[in-house]
């Protein structure tokens, strides 16, 4: 089996975020379980390890009908990862002087929608890519379908499509062109340059033919040139919402992203910076100009974008720093942030689940060891006792800091250097242990009284050794 210290070398391996390693089949395993539970037609999925893609699969149904299989040609709406996709193309345009972050965006082009209220004048490129404009995120979600403004624009965040679909129509604007055009220019600045050949917010002939069907939740098939609102952005840029591509094809952008390329490092820096907290539960959570910006014990960052329109989900992540991430496209309605989380904490952040259970116990086990052992050195003196209790308290400590150090690591740049630790961490563990072992031997040989702690210290000592080497082994 692959294990901690198997990190990088094995052509086969897939790393997880914190290092650990993974089979093919152990991860083909899983997507057909969670396609299966949560009823996903079909799937499009790429890993990246170190900057490169160690992983591609496609699974399922294009077309459930007529029982046409998902296949390397396959393509998908990417609904809102087209945010930071459109973040990054404005960025470039930025460098070159054709726009002003800062600068408001009426005065590239008046929006007439909602020129009656005058506080629409303060809202800029930067307002618009951290959804800070005030504006809805669709004005068709309401009854008068009408275009408004809910707060100061800059002072709050409100997640908005309207706001970014005002900034597309401001770059129409500056290029001095129509909706093709701009598609055009994106090509140039992005798709090109990265080889994204079927990436594109306009679908043209290769798409529509190898685009999948949408289907519903419940497996339904949804018919969206039935749907006002959709036909009548067939043919847009529609930048917060229309970008069409698969995962092998994403995945080159994301690794440009990764290896900082299309924009300068002060332009990088911009980018990602944070303009909004959106933090949830325990995570912290930013928005920045287009990526959500999760904060992993404030040790590594991963910059991540969900997706929903009707008939599809998705969802990416990455890891700059460390070059790692991923990302998947589904033909299924609202089930792509269930399986990224699935996907994230059960497989793809430090192994499955039983590697993460026999982690947690190892330390756990550790610490009870130090815990016990301090208190009967310090309150329960007995001098025949304290040659085994000294080396217990030893090999708690060893362990629980042990697990600590290796934790630190995973989560650092320096995480290769686990599958060096944890052999040398073991070997030493095995040591004491049998040091450990031997003095509990001669002092239950030498006294007539038999203590019961004498069970627990063996029972944590048996638990230490098996957790740690389930830690190590297990995927």
């Amino acid at each position: 089996m692959q294990g901690l210290w198997s990190c990088t070398k094995d052509a086969t391996a897939i790393n997880t975020l914190f290092g650990t390693s993974l089979s093919k089949q152990t991860v083909d395993a899983f997507i057909d379980k969670k396609m299966e539970s949560l009823d996903m037609p079909g799937l499009s999925i790429a890993i990246i390890n170190e900057g490169r893609v160690v992983y591609h699969n496609v699974k399922g149904y294009a077309n459930k009908e007529k029982q046409q299989l998902v296949d390397s040609l396959s393509i998908f709406e990417g609904a809102s990862i087209s945010k930071p996709v459109f973040g990054h193309f404005v960025m470039t345009l930025v460098e070159d002087g054709l726009l002003d972050l800062d600068r408001p965006l009426y005065k590239y082009l008046p929006n007439h929608s909602i020129a009656h209220d005058e506080r629409y004048r303060k809202i800029t490129a930067r307002m618009a890519l951290s959804h800070r404009t005030g504006f809805p995120n669709w004005r068709d979600d309401y009854p008068t379908k009408e275009l408004f403004i809910q707060f100061e624009p800059g002072s709050e965040y409100h997640y908005s499509g309207e706001g970014y679909q005002y900034l597309a129509e401001v770059v129409r604007q500056i290029l001095n062109t129509n909706w093709a055009g701009v598609e055009a220019e994106f090509q140039k600045r992005i798709a090109i340059p990265f080889k994204m050949q079927h990436t594109k917010f306009i679908l043209d002939a290769y798409l529509r033919r190898n685009k999948v069907q949408p289907y519903d939740q419940n497996g339904r098939w949804i018919d969206k040139s039935a749907n006002a609102w959709w036909a009548s952005r067939d043919s847009v840029f529609v930048a917060p919402t229309t970008l069409h591509s698969e995962a092998l094809d994403f995945s080159k952008w994301m690794i440009a992203i990764m290896d900082q390329k299309g924009l300068s490092s002060e332009g990088y820096e911009e980018l990602f910076k944070s303009h909004s907290d959106i933090s949830s539960g325990l995570l912290e959570q930013d928005y920045t100009l287009g990526f959500v910006k999760l904060s992993v014990l404030n040790l590594a960052d991963l910059y991540t974008h969900s997706g929903n329109n009707d008939g599809f989900s998705t969802y990416f992540a990455l890891d700059k720093d460390k070059k790692w991430g991923f990302v998947f496209f589904t033909n299924a309605s609202r089930v792509g942030e269930a399986f990224a989380q699935q996907l994230t904490y059960k497989l793809l952040l430090s192994g499955t689940n039983n590697k993460v259970i026999a982690i947690v116990l190892a330390f756990v086990s550790g610490l009870l060891l130090v815990l016990i052992n301090l208190y009967l050195l310090l309150f329960r003196s007995r001098p025949a006792a304290s040659g085994f209790r000294k080396t217990n308290l030893y090999i708690g400590f060893l362990c629980s800091s042990y697990v600590l150090a290796l934790i630190l690591l995973m989560l650092s740049l320096s995480y290769g250097m686990v599958k060096y630790l944890y052999p040398l961490g073991l070997f030493l563990l095995l040591c004491v242990l049998g040091i450990s072992f031997n003095q509990m031997k001669k002092y239950r040989e030498t006294q007539d009284d038999k203590k019961f702690n004498l069970i627990i210290q063996k029972a944590l000592l048996i638990c230490v050794l098996i957790s740690g080497l389930i830690a190590g082994f297990v995927e």
